[in-house]
């Protein structure tokens, strides 16, 4: 196989333009903060577009879970990095060189920056020659490493670089500093009379003293003295320092194109490894997905809200997780019970779980089969535009208005407590016209609402329902259950919690 990149098998699946703009959906399945947690530590490698990008094969999914798994193996995880890390110096070499004024200081870095990338490459040679590797993409990027190695380009540019620097070594100068002048002259193998001066004095030297040595400035760029003396040991040395500007004018596109894109798309994988890790260090569970594209039978087991899981694991918090499943004609997860029970959080993770598994990496759960959907539509609660002069029941129908148009039968709907500024009835009558409508289209689809009559409207339909502590209504125990909606909201346990009850306030008011 010919590799053409580490994200992605086949050339035709990258023609398209990297996106900026994260989905529409993102805000409402808090995916926004997962992409964010996932990327902070990796700003240079701008890896957000890799994370806004679907892929709506299952062989491109299944080519990314291959080079997950080999990432698995510690040691050629701890190789990439070491290799980005190298190119990573090579990079800030280049960004150095590239503010600097002085040539020769300017040509110098840029060599050393060089270096740096023979020796990333050389060394990576090495280490993926040692490593068991199972992906097509990781045996199609070593195949071409080799051959990208002993190609006589790099031959040549190994060489040359490691002849360069050799040359470059064997400069050595003196200066003889009298009043306001600087001569500069071939080092003669003088006696270096300064570590002779040290062993003089070195027996009379009794305790700690004060150190009156002047500190050499470390800025970055010379300044005009040390300019002019580095032109005139140029001046000593013409052929070794023409070698140098040769090299400079020649290799300024020494970088491979290719090994250049697989440092920065390999931190996809890398970034949202070390990420996982975070999770699996406080026991939770992740695995490769099943994905399905005609069957719509979907589950996980022991999933959880990746977002809301991050917010915990900071604050040492526990996490609960949840299971579902749709089996044969299910269509519609109907999600009911007492506020604050962690429903719009199942919801999230629904959406989440799918999300993640469209862009091949593994998800929350021990064991999930999920959609490869084609358009993924959000229903979540957002604040009145006063410029567009809608109420709020207006504004809910004409954004779902625009969902049932787009969606088709391999959408998933996620809606989250719809048409609440409406009647019981009146939201009652709705919904069960919208219900009608995605049923029929056939997407896949997670409600969350107040309404439990919904729970029960069609046999597609399942029920499931947010739970509480039996003893003490007024806890939750975030536990997403499949069983009949019960009605029960718990509204006078958490009034009594807070001491909002008709009682408790008449004797607010007396006292």
């Amino acid at each position: 196989m010919k590799f053409h990149s580490i994200l992605l098998e086949r050339r035709e699946d990258s023609i398209h333009k990297e996106t900026c703009e994260a989905p529409d959906f993102f805000s409402d399945l808090n995916l926004d903060q997962i992409i964010d947690a996932i990327t902070s530590s990796k700003q240079e490698y701008k890896l957000k577009p890799f994370f806004y990008t679907s892929l709506y094969d299952i062989a491109a999914i299944r080519y990314r879970h291959e080079i997950f798994h080999d990432l698995e193996d510690e040691n050629l995880f701890e190789h990439i990095k070491s290799f980005a890390q190298k190119m990573l110096s090579m990079r800030e070499h280049l960004a150095k060189a590239d503010k600097l004024y002085y040539k020769y200081q300017k040509e110098g870095l840029f060599l050393e920056a060089v270096e740096i990338y023979c020796v990333a490459i050389t060394c990576l040679l090495h280490d993926l020659a040692l490593i068991d590797l199972k992906s097509r993409g990781f045996l199609a990027f070593r195949e071409y490493l080799i051959n990208y190695a002993s190609s006589a380009s790099v031959k040549s540019l190994l060489t040359e670089t490691k002849k360069l620097i050799t040359d470059l070594s064997t400069v050595r100068y003196c200066m003889l500093i009298k009043d306001n002048s600087v001569k500069v002259r071939k080092y003669e193998s003088e006696i270096d009379y300064s570590a002779e001066v040290e062993r003089t004095f070195d027996k009379f030297k009794q305790e700690a003293v004060k150190d009156y040595k002047i500190k050499i400035s470390s800025r970055p760029e010379m300044n005009h003295v040390e300019a002019q003396i580095l032109d005139l040991v140029a001046k000593l040395y013409p052929d070794v320092f023409l070698s140098l500007d040769n090299y400079f004018a020649k290799n300024g596109n020494y970088l491979d194109e290719t090994m250049a894109a697989f440092d920065r798309e390999i931190q996809f994988y890398v970034a949202y490894l070390e990420h996982v890790g975070r999770f699996k260090r406080e026991g939770l569970s992740f695995c490769y997905p099943h994905i399905a594209t005609q069957s719509k039978e979907v589950y996980d087991y022991e999933g959880f809200d990746l977002a809301l899981a991050y917010n915990l694991i900071t604050k040492n918090s526990s996490i609960v997780c949840n299971d579902f499943y749709l089996k044969d004609k299910e269509r519609i997860l109907v999600v009911s019970g007492p506020n604050q029970g962690g429903k719009t959080t199942f919801a999230r993770t629904f959406g989440q779980l799918h999300y993640m598994a469209s862009i091949g990496c593994p998800v929350p759960g021990r064991e999930a089969q999920l959609f490869l959907f084609d358009g993924l539509f959000t229903h979540f609660e957002k604040e009145e535009n006063i410029k567009d002069l809608r109420g709020k029941l207006e504004d809910d129908l004409v954004r779902i208005h625009d969902i049932l148009n787009q969606a088709t039968p391999n959408s998933i709907i996620i809606m989250n407590e719809i048409l609440t500024s409406t009647t019981l009835n009146d939201a009652l009558f709705l919904s069960k016209k919208i219900m009608t409508k995605i049923l029929h289209v056939d997407s896949l689809c997670v409600w969350v609402t107040f309404i439990d009559e919904l729970a029960s409207f069609s046999e597609k339909i399942v029920s499931l329902v947010s739970t509480v502590v039996p003893e003490n209504p007024a806890l939750r125990t975030y536990k997403i259950v499949r069983r009949p909606a019960d009605g029960l909201a718990y509204a006078i346990s958490i009034a009594e919690k807070y001491q909002l009850t008709y009682d408790c306030l008449k004797e607010r008011i007396k006292s």
